[in-house]
């Protein structure tokens, strides 16, 4: 066991001496090698980052929530609008029967959507998400208050001019002065903050969902209209009483509804699990076109590796036949120059991962990546197993050769 580690240490030293002395064509060879590992830790990187941001943003929505909508969500192929327009819209008169019909449900609510500015002195934030909500919405998300309260029903009930702000909308309307109990404008309207929302982030990487502003959804009637655009919300004790329970709101709603038996639904129910599917085909996308391209530039670095193990071989043919002269056995060399296709490989290794760095900073910067040090250990994991695979058959040559005639070659 000492003679392998002292074999391990002697071959190291050799093996960086001979790629020092060459080094110009050691690192054409990574190129390939480079290119390889860039490819799969970008791959990586990109889909750990669609793995987060739907675990983050899938608390936003919540597991244990069904939205009733006229309009069903769309994620890319044929979105069949035309089927679904002429559908009757949501109303909140549904709210009551909803929650009757439903008893597995915990808490029913309804918002509406709108952007418009807000405004607070001098200051202004141009396009907020403006939510009207019943009181019960702030039950479905999982968004806690960092200051004040949330609104009441009563406050829904009378239409009370009060609201609830994001952090981005509080940061850019009141910077480092408290909010609570000042009046803000909403396309023109006076509105009392009474709270904020603790940070949350964006969901899936691309929209701020703390650029929001949160109304009682009766002082959004008064302000826009409720006749376009409302979500029913469903939530359910767990994700378990979810699934049983969509089926409750279903019927629930077929009966609100009046639909006859042979009625197809004029209604859409969308859940957080629709967007897992979807992400699920993005990511066999990435993973597939990220194998392929990997694999491809791998093979030709393994190759170019093989090949310039070979050449390394043959250069050092006198050295072999020393070397075994003086009583090196046929497993240090094959070690030796295995060891030398390894640290080539590694070598395309690192650089490729401090360009993957770089470029899942460039990606944050439209897109979601992520990279952790398992990733890192991917691709250090690749890098050996490319420079033993193809460094093998040029260390067995050399590891098998006549040290009599090895002494000749010229």
């Amino acid at each position: 066991m000492q003679r392998f580690f002292i074999s391990l240490s002697e071959g190291f030293r050799i093996a960086m001496s001979a790629i020092w002395l060459n080094k110009v064509r050691a690192m054409l060879t990574t190129t390939c090698i480079v290119i390889g590992i860039v490819s799969v830790t970008t791959m990586k990187t990109v889909t750990d980052g669609i793995d987060q941001a739907f675990e983050q943003s899938m608390s936003m929505i919540g597991n244990n929530v069904v939205y009733v909508e006229k309009w069903p969500w769309g994620f890319g192929g044929e979105y069949r609008w035309w089927e679904f327009r002429n559908r009757r819209e949501m109303q909140l008169a549904y709210l009551e029967p909803l929650q009757r019909l439903a008893p597995s449900a915990s808490n029913v609510a309804a918002t509406a959507f709108r952007t418009s500015p807000a405004r607070y002195g001098e200051r202004g934030v141009d396009n907020p998400l403006i939510i009207g909500a019943t009181a019960g919405y702030f039950q479905t998300t999982n968004a806690d208050l960092s200051d004040g309260r949330v609104f009441s029903d009563t406050d829904v009930q009378v239409g009370a001019p009060v609201a609830v702000m994001g952090a981005t909308v509080y940061k850019a309307l009141f910077e480092d002065e408290d909010p609570i109990g000042k009046e803000i404008r909403i396309s023109g309207q006076r509105f009392t903050v009474i709270g904020t929302i603790e940070e949350q982030g964006s969901f899936l990487g691309m929209e701020d969902m703390d650029n929001v502003i949160i109304i009682p959804i009766s002082s959004f009637g008064n302000l826009f209209s409720l006749r376009f655009g409302l979500r029913l919300i469903a939530q359910f004790p767990d994700a378990e009483a979810a699934f049983e329970g969509e089926y409750e709101v279903i019927g629930a709603m077929r009966q609100i509804r009046g639909l006859d038996p042979m009625d197809e639904n004029d209604f859409a129910i969308n859940k957080a699990s629709l967007f897992e599917e979807e992400l699920g085909g993005v990511k066999m996308a990435i993973y597939g076109i990220g194998l392929f391209l990997t694999g491809l530039a791998l093979l030709v670095g393994g190759i170019g590796v093989m090949n310039i193990m070979f050449v390394s071989v043959r250069e050092r043919t006198r050295e072999i036949g020393i070397r075994k002269a003086v009583g090196a056995k046929s497993w240090e060399i094959l070690l030796q120059f295995l060891t030398e296709a390894v640290i080539i490989c590694m070598i395309g290794g690192i650089i490729g991962v401090l360009l993957s760095l770089g470029i899942t900073q460039l990606i944050n910067q439209f897109f979601i990546a992520y990279m952790d040090w398992g990733t890192v250990l991917q691709a250090i994991l690749i890098c050996t197993f490319i420079g033993v695979l193809f460094g093998y058959l040029p260390s067995s040559r050399a590891a098998k050769a006549n040290p009599i005639e090895s002494l000749r070659y010229e």
